[in-house]
């Protein structure tokens, strides 16, 4: 019977099960994440941790203690180089099992374990800006806070009067066009009156004639 024994033994005899974790633990080091089964990744990361809580102090001591555990000069030299300052302030908890769904043949649960430091992702937060505003007077943060009133965006209501003073003007150049057509309009019928009204006289000191030569 297994009762306190709470190691997963994989299938694998202890010297297959340390070789593959081993192994694991050098892949993880060297590409920062792996795709295996989720109950090797949670046997991974109970073996990995503790080597990466020992590379924060850089020691030989330390250095034949991971080799001891990785058997590889070339990890353990990229552990210390490359992995331990980024993992510096973190207290612990260094990995990431990332559920990505079930093996096709025997339907095994498949995720990604990765180092938690090294995720683009995650990591790249942007930072906000923020101001503070304060009443009182002849102060720092009264300064940054008129800087940045000035250098601020104009207001909605700014934005609507502009366009409001294009459609005011463009109807006053419609109502100046319009005005000007029609003062033509009626110089040109007043242009065509002048000669009918001239003509008229002519037309009647005719017609007086004309009666004037039958009375005689």
């Amino acid at each position: 019977m297994r009762h306190g024994n709470k190691v997963n033994n994989l299938g694998r005899t202890a010297s297959h099960r340390k070789a593959m974790l081993s192994n694991m633990a050098c892949s993880l080091i060297q590409h920062k994440r792996i795709n295996t089964t989720v109950a090797k990744a949670k046997a991974l990361r109970g073996y990995v941790e503790p080597l990466l809580t020992k590379s924060k102090t850089d020691s030989t001591h330390s250095r034949r203690t991971v080799f001891g555990y990785l058997q590889s000069k070339e990890i353990v030299s990229e552990l210390f180089r490359d992995v331990a300052p980024k993992i510096a302030d973190r207290p612990g908890g260094y990995t990431r099992i990332i559920r990505t769904g079930y093996r096709l043949g025997d339907n095994a649960e498949m995720c990604i374990i990765e180092l938690v430091d090294f995720n683009d992702i995650y990591t790249n937060e942007k930072a906000k800006k923020t101001t503070r505003r304060s009443r009182r007077a002849g102060t720092k943060s009264d300064e940054a806070t008129t800087v940045v009133e000035s250098d601020a965006k104009p207001t909605a209501d700014e934005v609507s009067e502009e366009p409001v003073a294009e459609v005011e003007t463009v109807e006053e150049v419609a109502a100046e066009a319009v005005s000007e057509e029609l003062v033509a309009e009626v110089e040109t019928v007043e242009e065509a009156a002048a000669p009918d009204e001239e003509s008229a006289p002519e037309s009647t000191d005719e017609t007086t004639s004309e009666e004037s030569t039958e009375e005689k």
